[in-house]
């Protein structure tokens, strides 16, 4: 497609995808245009026939000794869970994000699990399914990814959520669950049931230690006693920037295609091949300058990212429209 000034890439792209029972996966050349489309899918579909869905970026650099902010592991944890059962919408991904590895489908079938009304609820064995799912223990709930136990009532912050839900028992069983303002703690509304996602793109239970411990062993030869990320994984902590030894923690990791429908439909802007070319070119300068620190050994970019052949077998895979292409 050519010609396309302005917003009239985003109103045509969004007028098929309005026509079509179809998944549509727009990939922008920068995550900054991720933004832009996300926000151009809820002005023209303003009747919400058409589902809005965003796969957004860590915002960190590659190999980055910080984690991404607990909000954007929520949005991509909620994503990859709707793409699931996705048959139409748009889907948002800037190419850099496309290229990372993920967490297998596998993972979520066994970290996802579902609280209603009426249910039995033991209290003990609900803290240690959160605490394996990666959420954290504290006094006040305030940011996804946490709860909180006060006598016979949990707060629990879930991923993917707008609000916490505070779950009221009534002796074994869950008698009522409301979400409520975090700032406040007021009730908002009544639910009949929660969905909750894990709290972490890995598990972080014994077994998911010990396959860590397993192949860190396996692939750095340091000592452990100087590293900081083994002692804190090993003590049931979990340290930043742990998400790029993602790889760690499973036999083999996914791609965002594994969660896409068969039929999807894939609209590229501009350059996209070029910008995905200068991120591996960033993410292997980054490697090479990080490599050699033996208290904080990193994996090789392989281990992490697509190479550019996968990307494009990916791309190739489905039908695809270029906006504004040259070729």
């Amino acid at each position: 497609w050519t010609g396309l000034h302005g917003g009239a890439d985003l109103l045509a792209a969004i007028s098929v995808a309005q026509q079509l029972d179809q998944l549509c996966v727009v990939v922008t050349n920068q995550p900054a245009s991720s933004d832009r489309w996300h926000d151009g899918v809820a002005f023209f579909a303003t009747d919400s026939s058409v589902p809005n869905l965003r796969f957004p970026d860590w915002e960190t650099l590659p190999y980055d000794a910080f984690s991404p902010h607990q909000d954007i592991i929520s949005e991509r944890l909620s994503t990859l869970q709707n793409l699931r059962t996705a048959k139409r919408g748009v889907l948002t991904v800037p190419v850099s994000t496309l290229m990372q590895r993920v967490p297998p489908v596998s993972y979520l079938d066994g970290a996802c699990f579902e609280l209603a009304c009426g249910a039995r609820f033991d209290v003990a064995n609900q803290r240690l399914a959160l605490e394996s799912a990666g959420y954290q223990c504290v006094e006040t709930v305030t940011e996804r990814g946490q709860y909180a136990v006060r006598g016979a009532l949990m707060d629990i912050y879930p991923m993917g959520a707008p609000l916490p839900v505070r779950i009221d028992l009534f002796d074994d069983e869950i008698d009522t669950l409301r979400t409520f303002d975090p700032d406040s703690q007021r009730t908002v509304e009544r639910i009949e049931r929660l969905d909750l996602l894990p709290a972490k793109e890995f598990p972080f239970d014994d077994a998911a230690v010990a396959h860590f411990r397993d192949g860190w062993h396996n692939t750095f030869n340091v000592d452990v006693r100087r590293c900081s990320v083994y002692q804190d994984v090993s003590s049931n902590i979990v340290p930043n920037g742990i998400e790029y030894y993602l790889s760690l923690f499973f036999p083999e990791l996914g791609s965002l295609f594994d969660y896409l429908p068969n039929d999807v439909l894939v609209i590229t802007e501009p350059n996209i091949e070029s910008a995905a070319q200068h991120h591996l070119a960033e993410v292997n300068v980054r490697y090479q300058s990080l490599r050699h620190d033996i208290e904080r050994p990193i994996l090789p970019p392989d281990d992490l990212f697509l190479n550019f052949d996968q990307l494009m077998r990916g791309l190739k895979a489905p039908a695809r429209i270029r906006l504004n292409s040259d070729y």
